[in-house]
């Protein structure tokens, strides 16, 4: 997040791991801008210069064209060359609370993707045959996305950077479980998908975080580092890849990404 506080310790543990796939994760609610907030913005309140803090919010605006797409490119434009200015080579763009799955937000974003010389982007489309989260509200909300899926690939194919087939983990943010996980695998169809998770500690750091994901961050990392989890992706033949295997195979072939890309080899 070139928006988050710790931006500078980021960047140094980036430099102490130069071979790892490192995206911007873009910024448009829940947080402050990087560029100045003009009077009239449709992406920031002018009284305190923050984007705004929910998520319904930002979509209701999205889906009724009420956001700007040239303010939206300029915002993620500068996200992406802080990082480039950091030094960090950025392997691709995904976003926060998947905003860019608003086509008002993702053709801006491929435009600022071409423009940073940034070569691939999030899929954040999951198949609802994955649905096994008893959470029904984003059930609701996934179906409802769906409808942008097919202008989403359209868009990329036009801009001609390169995508996973898509993501999985996403239903289960918040109550992911090693049965869960191990369904995920088990059925993971072939092609490139990116597993996405939010493994962390539960510290001092986060309990000032406005988020709902505390105390799962811990189990998450727990089920992803647990030796069953690694015996469980061999087992079903899948492989760990990252964007920049992405964005360097050739050709529209098998796809894959990060944190977790997944090429199932089945």
């Amino acid at each position: 997040m070139a928006c988050g506080r710790r931006f500078d310790e980021a960047v140094r543990l980036a430099r102490q791991s130069p071979s790892l796939g490192i995206g911007c994760h873009v910024l448009l609610v829940d947080g402050s801008p990087l560029l100045e907030v003009r009077r009239g913005s449709s992406l920031a309140h002018a009284g305190n210069g923050r984007f705004r803090d929910s998520f319904a919010g930002f979509a209701s605006l999205a889906i009724t064209g009420r956001l700007d797409e040239d303010e939206i490119e300029a915002e993620i434009t500068a996200q992406a060359r802080k990082l480039q200015a950091a030094g960090i080579q950025v392997s691709h763009l995904d976003s926060h609370k998947h905003t860019h799955m608003f086509p008002v937000v993702f053709r801006p974003m491929l435009r600022a993707a071409n423009k940073c010389g940034i070569r691939a982007v999030r899929n954040p489309f999951e198949p609802l045959l994955w649905a096994r989260v008893r959470d029904w509200k984003r059930r609701f909300e996934l179906r409802i996305l769906r409808s942008f899926r097919a202008s989403f690939r359209r868009e990329l194919s036009q801009a001609g950077l390169k995508t996973p087939d898509g993501s999985i983990g996403i239903i289960a943010t918040g109550g992911l479980d090693s049965e869960t996980f191990r369904a995920l695998i088990e059925n993971l169809p072939q092609g490139t998908w990116e597993f996405v998770c939010h493994p962390g500690y539960k510290d001092a750091d986060l309990a000032r975080v406005k988020t709902r994901l505390r105390d799962t961050r811990e189990k998450e990392l727990e089920i992803l580092t647990a030796p069953a989890s690694r015996e469980l992706l061999l087992r079903e033949q899948v492989e760990l890849i990252s964007y920049r295997d992405l964005v360097e195979s050739p050709g529209d072939g098998p796809k894959a990404n990060a944190p977790a890309g997944a090429r199932a080899e089945k």
